[in-house]
Order: structure tokens, then C-alpha cells, then sequence
């Protein structure tokens, strides 16, 4: 059960969802804590947008705009067109000059960029207990600078992620 709802101290107008369940209820706009049972219903409804389009009608016609509301659309339509996108994806990109095909390419291609997170995490996984340079060579492979992944590595220690005995790294 959804009711529309006024405040007795500021006018506004909101939804209430199923009035019964509680025994007070909070004005959005001033915050006045209202007794549910006292707040006059404008209008009650099972049906949620039925709800809210009410409120919409009361708030058009409460400012003398209830003409404004003829030429449009439920609000659950309106809602539901807000979703749809105005442009999609492809014109977007090519209007600002950008080659849509290579995006594409680019997206679908399975060698996607990692992290410098990432790399240190995966040259740990991949030796038996790696050492640090063994690590640090790894990483310096893959685009890491070597004072960056010994700072991870050491960060990745600190933070528990990672266990370091005699030299040797391992992911916790």
C-alpha cells in the first residue's frame, strides 16, 4: 500500500510506503516527525506508480501547472525513457572523432593492461617463493619500475597480503 502524503507545517508532498507499518514518518523536506495515522492521504494506491503519479498531479495542480502535464507521459514511462540512451555508443564516438571499430578491437582483445598491483601479484604466483629479485625482474619485464614493485612487494607485505620467510614471497 503506497499514500501520498502532506506535511501540516512546510506543504510538501511524498510517498508513503505501506502507512500502517510504522507509527511515525519524517517530512523530507522540513523533518518534522509526523503520527502516520494523523498524516492526511491525498491518495492511496496498492500500485506504486499510481502513487507517484498522483503526487505528480497534486504537486502540477498545487502550482497552477496542470496543463503543463497534459502533452507528457506517466511518470513510470518517463522513468523508463530516462534508461534508454538519446546516442549510442558508436555514434557517440565517431561525432567526437574517435574510430569506433578500433574501440571495439580494442575492448574485445584478450591481453588487457594490468596494474602494477596486478603484475607484482602475478610474479609472485607464478615462482616457487620467489625472492625479490626474482620479482622485481619480473615486474621491470611487464613495464614496473623496480623501486615501484619493491615498494608494492613491501606494501603487500605490511598489509598482510603477503608472507615473506628467508627471502622467499608467497600470497596469503
Amino acid at each position: 500500500m503506497y499514500a501520498v502524503v502532506g506535511c501540516t507545517d512546510c506543504a510538501a508532498l511524498w510517498l508513503l510506503s505501506d502507512p500502517g507499518s510504522s507509527k511515525t514518518a519524517r517530512c523530507p523536506r522540513c523533518g518534522r516527525r509526523h503520527q502516520s495515522k494523523k498524516l492526511r492521504r491525498f491518495f492511496e494506491s496498492d500500485d506504486r506508480d499510481a502513487a507517484r503519479q498522483a503526487r505528480t498531479e497534486l504537486l502540477a495542480k498545487k502550482q497552477g501547472a496542470t496543463e503543463a502535464l497534459d502533452g507528457l507521459d506517466s511518470v513510470a514511462e518517463m522513468e523508463r525513457q530516462v534508461d534508454e540512451p538519446i546516442v549510442d555508443d558508436r555514434t557517440y564516438l565517431e561525432a567526437s572523432g574517435i574510430d569506433a571499430d578500433a574501440v571495439a578491437e580494442a575492448g574485445a582483445s584478450e591481453g588487457r593492461s594490468r596494474s602494477r598491483d596486478e603484475v607484482v601479484r602475478d610474479a609472485i604466483r607464478g615462482g616457487d617463493r620467489p625472492t625479490e629479485a626474482e620479482i622485481v625482474d619480473y615486474a621491470t619485464e611487464y613495464g614496473v619500475p623496480a623501486e615501484a614493485a619493491r615498494d608494492l612487494l613491501e606494501t603487500l607485505t605490511q598489509r598482510g597480503e603477503a608472507s615473506e620467510s628467508r627471502g622467499r614471497y608467497r600470497l596469503l
